[in-house]
Order: C-alpha cells, then structure tokens, then sequence
C-alpha cells in the first residue's frame, strides 16, 4: 500500500473517532476538561449539519456583538473557571463547489498558555509557502488531481507540486480521497480561512 493511501485511510480513521467523541465532549465532561461551552467541543470540531435545528443568535446593534455572547456564555457556563477569558472562532462558509461549512471551535486562555505552542510549528510551517497557499485555494475552489494543478503557471514542476502535496497533507491541512485527487478536510476549510483572515495587513 502506498503512502498517500495509508494516509488516507488514517485520515478516515481519525475522522470517524472525531464524530464519535464529538457528542461526548458537549456534555458536563466535556466542559470540566477545560473547554469554552460555546465551542461545544473543545478540541474537536463542530460542524452544524445544513437543515439541523440551532439556536438563533440575537440581533444586536454591537459591532462586538460576537465578543459580547462569549462573554456572556462565559459568565453563564463556567462557574467562575474562565476568569481568564477564551478565545473563539467560527465561519459560515460557501465554497466555489458549492459545498457548505459551518464550524466553530473555542478554547480557554488558562488552558493555551498551559500547551506547548512548539506543537503548531509545523502546521505553520507548512502554510509558510505562496505554492502552497496557492495549491490550497485552487483545491478548494475545485481543483482536485495533481494533474490539474500542475496546469496552474508558476506552481513549479509536478514533481514540486507532489513535494508540496506531501507537506500539506501531512500537517493535515489536505488528504487524499481517491488516487491521486486531493481535498481540504471539512474541518479545516474554517480554520483555514481563519488563518489566511488573521494574517492579513
């Protein structure tokens, strides 16, 4: 079996425990181990099923109308434990190819300074490229095969263009789906776009 198909079948595996674990992180337990109860679930993430019945946000006049329902969720839910505040991020994202994503992750500013921020670096690191970037919005907006990616001019030569291929899907912001077709995981299309919003001037 070859790489790119072992990775892949990791990748699936990794998607099933996530599904699985996500309706036990929403409870009482979830929310003891330190997770913002407006993420829902701490580390893995929530992606709203289109049609799914949610709570609909109250209108607000606020331009900080976001940060005010953190707060207030925070007051609400926490008992005191998130005095020192959290951080959230969520997106409602319609795609070039017409799929749809809604995610939303949180997590407490107590328990990010406790972590090891040397952990992201490769996540990073792998973002830290124009191709890649580059070879990512081109996946998105419907891309798929190496074969038309390397029709793209200056993304290099097909054999750069599997290199870089490799370092995305490996710090997991793509896996393969099928032989040779490449995709952004569903639960990274909002981060993603997250990360491209906070880096801009």
């Amino acid at each position: 079996m070859e790489l790119e198909e072992r990775v892949a079948a990791l990748e699936r595996r990794i998607a099933a425990l996530e599904s699985a674990t996500e309706g036990a992180a929403e409870g009482p337990a979830g929310r003891a181990a330190g997770r913002v109860p407006v993420s829902a679930a701490g580390r893995v993430p929530v992606s709203a099923a289109e049609g799914a019945e949610r709570p609909v946000p109250e209108v607000t006049d606020s331009p900080l109308w976001a940060l005010e329902a953190l707060k207030a969720q925070l007051a609400a839910d926490t008992g005191g434990r998130g005095e020192d505040g959290a951080v959230v991020f969520t997106g409602s994202v319609g795609l070039p190819t017409r799929e749809r994503y809604e995610w939303q992750f949180g997590a407490f500013t107590g328990q990010l300074f406790e972590e090891d921020w040397a952990d992201a670096a490769e996540s990073f690191a792998a973002l830290g490229h124009p191709v890649r970037l580059r070879l990512l919005r081109e996946i998105l907006g419907g891309r798929r095969t190496a074969a038309e990616l390397a029709e793209l001019e200056e993304t290099g030569t097909t054999g750069q263009i599997y290199h870089h291929l490799r370092l995305l899907t490996g710090a997991g912001w793509l896996r393969t789906v099928g032989r040779g077709r490449y995709e952004v995981p569903g639960a990274r299309v909002v981060p993603l776009l997250v990360v491209l919003t906070a880096a801009r001037p």
